[in-house]
């Protein structure tokens, strides 16, 4: 899956921010990453957790501290894997989604991409078409 991330996340950030000088390419990165790294472990690991991706935001917090613009890149990647997230549909694997909490063993869960299937066709689709839309969408208001 490539188009779905990429354009979920950047339509959801222009929808929210309408802002023209948002980092989205760093968005994208963050929101291809989880999938990108996991994929070398066979299986979905804890960047399928919102625990993780809590404790990624506050490290992120802490060590950009005083430095506005360190903090805005770094968290627009951070934002980026909370959309992977959220539209990967992490959130049904509730053992995955929480882990540790939900105990210390994660489990040999297959990535949510894989397990759509042939659904991740139309997904694409629907991915691309949001890329089209966001693009005229910041081109309308570039005019």
């Amino acid at each position: 899956m490539f188009f779905w991330f990429i354009g979920t996340s950047i339509a959801t950030i222009w929808f929210v921010f309408h802002d023209k000088k948002f980092v989205y390419r760093l968005v994208v990165a963050g929101a291809l990453a989880p999938d990108a790294i996991e994929v070398f472990l066979g299986h979905a690991g804890p960047l399928h957790s919102l625990v993780t991706m809590v404790a990624i935001m506050a490290v992120v917090m802490l060590i950009t501290y005083g430095r506005k613009k360190s903090r805005s890149k770094m968290l627009a990647f951070v934002i980026g894997m909370f959309l992977h997230l959220v539209f990967d549909g992490a959130f049904t694997n509730t053992k995955m989604f929480w882990w540790p909490i939900s105990g210390l063993q994660f489990g040999d869960y297959a990535l949510p991409v894989f397990d759509r299937g042939l659904i991740n066709i139309p997904l694409e689709l629907i991915g691309a078409a949001l890329l089209y839309w966001t693009y005229t969408k910041v081109k309308d208001t570039n005019a």
